[in-house]
C-alpha cells in the first residue's frame, strides 16, 4: 500500500492570495491545527500556524485583513509523497512526532496523511488472531 491508498483526499486549502484574516478564521476551530496554502495551480506553498500568524502579522503590525496568506505561510515540517510507502509515511510521521503532514504528487497538493487514519486503516489489514484449541 502506498501514502494515497491511505491519505485523506481533497484537503481543505486556501489560495496564497486568500487574507490572512481567512486564515484566522479557520484556525480558531479547536479542530484546526494549521491551514494548507497552495497556489493557482495547487502547488503546496506553505502552512499557516497560529504561532505564524502571530509572527508574520499581528507581531509585525500588518493588517491581517490586507496580508496575503503566502506572506504569513511556513514550510510544512513533513511533507510525504503519494506513492511512498504507507508504512515508510507512517514511520516518518512518528519521527516527526506529527499528526498530519500535506501528500504531493508532482508538488500540487493531493491528500493529507494522518497518523490516526493510518493506524485504523493497518488494525483493519491485521489478519484475526487464530485461536489454537488446546
Amino acid at each position: 500500500m502506498l501514502v494515497r491508498d491511505g491519505m485523506l483526499s481533497d484537503p481543505v486549502a486556501l489560495r496564497a492570495d486568500a487574507s490572512a484574516q481567512e486564515a484566522a478564521e479557520h484556525l480558531v476551530r479547536p479542530d484546526v491545527r494549521a491551514v494548507l496554502v497552495v497556489d493557482g495551480d495547487d502547488v503546496l506553498v506553505g502552512v499557516v500556524t497560529p504561532d505564524a500568524l502571530v509572527e508574520k502579522v499581528v507581531a509585525a503590525g500588518r493588517d491581517p485583513r490586507a496580508t496575503p496568506l503566502a506572506d504569513a505561510a511556513v514550510p510544512p515540517p513533513l511533507v510525504l509523497d503519494a506513492d511512498l510507502p504507507l508504512e515508510e509515511g507512517y514511520r516518518l510521521l512518528e519521527e516527526a512526532e506529527a499528526e498530519r503532514a500535506p501528500v504531493v504528487e508532482g508538488g500540487r497538493l493531493v491528500g493529507v496523511l494522518s497518523r490516526s487514519v493510518v493506524q485504523r486503516r493497518l488494525a483493519e489489514d491485521e489478519p484475526p488472531e487464530v485461536l489454537s484449541s488446546t
